[in-house]
């Protein structure tokens, strides 16, 4: 008798995974979708400088950059305090609270104003990552999928995963780091089971193909090193150490930031946004490789040789402008940034170690790419995801041995000096902004 009442049991488990998958392949065509839209806007507004450069020069065409990008920051800042406040920065802590059950997701109000802000805010030239908005969109994305299908909380919130996954997936056609990135930066409030879990895989995958069709085939920054020797190996530790105390730097500086331009905002309203978009647009125009996303500059510093003064010079400006762009409050991501500043910091110690050991045929940038793992790493906490973006960004799977070494170093250095994960701050201060005290994760719990 118990065997026939169990019967329709499997039956329906099977129509809820159907179900439920179903969600996920909707969720990863859309964001991959308005992931590649929003890259393929980006990339054709950012090319006002050029058309600016065909009507002004010298200094008119610098005070005009400086006023084209204050002007943009501030209106991007103004739509995001008056329609949905959640929608600055990055979003990552915000996916992160609505897994926990603390922050909910407006998605009708956060999916086209992340849209529109982002693409203005990034295209402007300030230093913004684009991985951050298409995460959040995924996710909203999923939330409204959610809500169509009638998902019940847990499904929902194995759902936004998928939805951030897919949003990283598109960002930097990283489907295997996505998927990671998930595990790993969530793995305190994400769902697992199995039809949660294989959402989140089937949305990277479909965005991601979704976004090579459009945008193209290959990796983001195709960086192809030879085989490190094992004598170089341990050369890859000091770089790890170095890069962990950086990231705690650069996660202290900004928090310290944003808490800045909230004082300043106090006493004069948009003028911490205004002053930050003024240099970035005028910077833009007279030395463009220390704004934007860093995309265009890490190509270029992985081909061109340049000093060590030069690099070490460049990496200062990049952790200013990129603190300063981000803690503004309009829509951006810090993933981009990161990299660039990373790169310039691992191609002046690489290029240190050519000049020291120069019997074993040191190649810089191995040590640029070893260093854009690592300040992920230390800055987010991730070291699995830090190790697996390098390597799908680059295609330089030659250096999965020294991109261990060189990651899991930063992370323990990050965690001796006290450092904490980027996006747990940013979610605690979140929280505390809002009056809410936060409450622990939820233990997830399986499905029927």
């Amino acid at each position: 008798m118990s065997s026939v009442e169990d019967a329709p049991r499997p039956a329906r488990a099977f129509r809820g995974d159907v179900r439920y998958l179903v969600c996920a392949i909707l969720v990863g065509t859309i964001a991959g979708l308005i992931g590649s839209a929003f890259h393929l806007s980006i990339d054709a507004l950012a090319a006002w400088p050029q058309w600016l450069a065909d009507v002004l020069h010298g200094r008119d065409l610098i005070l005009a950059g400086g006023a084209i990008t204050m002007a943009a920051t501030v209106l991007c800042v103004m739509l995001v305090r008056l329609i949905a406040p959640e929608a600055g920065g990055s979003g990552v802590q915000e996916i992160e609270g609505a897994l926990e059950g603390m922050r909910p997701v407006r998605w009708l109000r956060v999916l086209p104003l992340k849209f529109v802000t982002g693409i203005l805010a990034i295209s402007s030239g300030l230093v913004l990552g684009r991985e951050g908005p298409t995460i959040h969109i995924g996710a909203s994305v999923a939330q409204g999928v959610s809500v169509f299908g009638h998902l019940t909380d847990l499904e929902r919130r194995g759902l936004l995963a998928a939805g951030a996954a897919a949003g990283l997936a598109c960002a930097f056609n990283a489907p295997l780091a996505a998927v990671l990135f998930v595990i790993e930066e969530t793995r305190k409030q994400f769902p697992y089971t199995l039809r949660t879990y294989m959402g989140v895989i089937i949305a990277s995958v479909i965005s991601a193909a979704l976004t090579e069709y459009i945008a193209g085939v290959g990796p983001d920054f195709r960086i192809l090193v030879p085989e490190v020797s094992l004598g170089l190996l341990p050369t890859f530790l000091p770089l790890g150490i170095a890069i962990g105390i950086l990231g705690v730097l650069l996660n202290r500086a900004i928090l310290r930031a944003l808490d800045i331009c909230a004082a300043w905002h106090r006493r004069v309203p948009y003028s911490y946004p205004a002053l930050v978009g003024f240099l970035s647009g005028a910077a833009l125009i007279a030395m463009p490789a220390a704004v934007t996303g860093g995309e265009r500059v890490i190509m270029i510093l992985a081909v061109e040789n340049y000093s060590i003064a030069a690099l070490l010079f460049l990496a200062a400006l990049r952790f200013f402008s990129m603190v300063g762009g981000y803690s503004t409050g309009v829509p951006g991501g810090i993933f981009a940034p990161i990299l660039t500043l990373a790169i310039c910091v691992g191609l002046a110690f690489g290029t240190g170690v050519e000049t020291i050991m120069p019997g074993f045929d040191a190649t810089p940038t191995a040590f640029g790419i070893a260093a854009m793992g690592a300040l992920f790493t230390a800055s987010v906490r991730a070291p699995i995801v830090g190790v697996a973006l390098a390597l799908e960004l680059t295609g330089s799977y030659t250096l999965v041995m020294p991109l261990l070494i060189t990651c899991f170093a930063a992370n323990i250095v990050a965690e001796w000096c006290g450092g904490r994960p980027i996006y747990e701050q940013l979610l605690e201060r979140t929280m505390r902004n809002a009056g809410i005290r936060p409450t622990p994760a939820r233990e997830p719990t399986g499905l029927a």
